[in-house]
C-alpha cells in the first residue's frame, strides 16, 4: 500500500502543477484524465478508464464559483480509483465514495484558503520592491508548495486508509452496499442534469431527447451516437457559417450600392 501510495501521489502532484500553475488550466486534473493516470500506475488501466468516465460525468457539473470548490474531483477521483484498484471491490463502490471524499477534501482547501490570503501583503510588498527575479523565485517556490498539503492527506489515505474503509464497508449489511451501487449511478444521471441545466436552451433540448429515444428504443451505443452527434455539430457549424457569410455578402452588397447611388448623384 505503501508504495502504490507514493506512486500515486508522484501522478497527483505532476499533474497538480502542470494544471493550473504550469500550463494554466488544460483540463488535466479532470476525473477523465486523472483516474486512468491512476489505474495505468497501479496497473490496472481498463478500471482507471471506466471509472474516469464515470467520475467524470458526475463531476463535470460541478464549477468553482468565486474561489468556492464544492468538491475536490482531482483527489477524490484518484482516491476512489485507488480504493477500487487496491481492494479488488465493485467499481459501483468506489464511485460512491468519490464525491464524499470530494467534499471533505474541499472543506479542508477551505480552510487553508485564509492562510494563503493572509500572505497578500506580504507578496504586495515584494511586488513594490520591483525585483521581478526574487518574485519570480518566491512564486515558483509557492506553487512547488501547494499541492505538498493535498499530496501528503492522499499519501496517508492511500497507504493506510484504504484498507480500513474496506474493512468497514465489507462489514456493512448487503442492502446498504445496495444503497450504495444505486445511488452511485444515480450520481452519474445528477451529474449530467446539472449541466444539463447549464446549457439547456431549445436548440439543444431537441438533440437531448433525440440521444435518449436512440438509447432507449434503437438500443445504440455510445460511440454510434457520438459519431451520429459529431456529424450534425459539423453539419450545423458549416450551414451556420455559410449564413454568416451569406449575409455578410448581402451586407457587403448593400453598402457597395449605396455608395454607387452616392456618387452617381
Amino acid at each position: 500500500m505503501v508504495s502504490a501510495a507514493l506512486q500515486i501521489c508522484i501522478v497527483y502532484y505532476i499533474v497538480s502543477l502542470l494544471d493550473p500553475y504550469i500550463l494554466s488550466w488544460q483540463c488535466i486534473n479532470r476525473p477523465i484524465v486523472v483516474a486512468p493516470l491512476a489505474g495505468l500506475v497501479l496497473g490496472d488501466f481498463t478500471t482507471g478508464v471506466i471509472m474516469g468516465a464515470a467520475l467524470e460525468s458526475i463531476f463535470m457539473g460541478i464549477s468553482a464559483i468565486g474561489g468556492s470548490i464544492p468538491a475536490d474531483a482531482t483527489t477524490a477521483s484518484v482516491i476512489a480509483v485507488a480504493y477500487t484498484i487496491l481492494t479488488g471491490s465493485d467499481v459501483e463502490a468506489g464511485l460512491a465514495i468519490a464525491l464524499p471524499i470530494g467534499t471533505v477534501m474541499a472543506s479542508l482547501a477551505g480552510m487553508l484558503t485564509p492562510i494563503w490570503a493572509s500572505l497578500a501583503a506580504y507578496w504586495e510588498k515584494l511586488a513594490a520592491k520591483c525585483n521581478p527575479k526574487q518574485f519570480l523565485l518566491q512564486t515558483m517556490l509557492a506553487n512547488l508548495a501547494t499541492p505538498l498539503v493535498n499530496t501528503v492527506i492522499l499519501f496517508f489515505a492511500v497507504a493506510y486508509g484504504v484498507e480500513g474503509l474496506n474493512a468497514f464497508l465489507a462489514s456493512l449489511p448487503a442492502w446498504i452496499m445496495t444503497g450504495l451501487s444505486a445511488s452511485s449511478s444515480m450520481m452519474i444521471a445528477v451529474g449530467f442534469a446539472i449541466l444539463t441545466s447549464m446549457i439547456w436552451n431549445n436548440e439543444v433540448g431537441c438533440f437531448f431527447f433525440l440521444g435518449y429515444v436512440l438509447v432507449a428504443y434503437m438500443n445504440m451505443s455510445t460511440l454510434p451516437i457520438a459519431i451520429i452527434g459529431i456529424v450534425i455539430a459539423i453539419t450545423m457549424f458549416f450551414n451556420e457559417k455559410r449564413i454568416i457569410d451569406l449575409k455578410n455578402s448581402l451586407t457587403n452588397n448593400a453598402v457597395a450600392a449605396a455608395d454607387d447611388e452616392e456618387e452617381f448623384f
